[in-house]
């Protein structure tokens, strides 16, 4: 199904909602199908519900803003199929060594421990850093994101 039809039907299901603003993506690396496609289902189902972006790297990219309580999202899988509509409930950015053990539960993936998600997003925060020509340490700002599902 294609993207527009699926928030039209989501409209339909939900006439309270008036806005047309979504924004339709893909978690997981750019080229990774079966990462997409596993982050989709943890969403869908309702065990990742959360997500951390590096704060400064959206100044970089004027055309990506900052996420904000109540804006909508449209979880696309590897295919770029419609899997699930999200409604962002929470927004808050900190250093990336005061991310709590709670977000890191609540981002759904591995042992959902705090320790894996320190290792695994500085490896993917240190990466999207190098590919911008700055340093990344424990200090720089995350966007701590909290989302629900609200269609499937």
């Amino acid at each position: 199904m294609d993207i527009k039809t699926y928030w039209n039907n989501f409209k339909t299901e939900h006439p309270e909602v008036t806005t047309n603003d979504y924004e339709a993506f893909s978690l997981g690396g750019e080229d990774d199908i079966e990462e997409q496609d596993s982050l989709a289902n943890l969403i869908k189902n309702g065990i990742k519900t959360a997500t951390t972006s590096a704060y400064d790297l959206y100044k970089q990219d004027e055309t990506d803003p900052l996420p904000q309580v109540g804006e909508y999202g449209i979880i696309l899988d590897g295919h770029n199929q419609p899997t699930c509509i999200t409604k962002t409930v929470v927004v808050e950015t900190v250093p990336f060594n005061q991310v709590s053990a709670e977000h890191a539960y609540h981002e759904g993936e591995g042992t959902r421990g705090l320790d894996e998600w320190r290792k695994d997003h500085w490896k993917f925060f240190k990466q999207e850093y190098a590919d911008e020509h700055h340093p990344f340490n424990e200090e720089l700002p995350c966007v701590c994101e909290v989302y629900k599902v609200v269609y499937k």
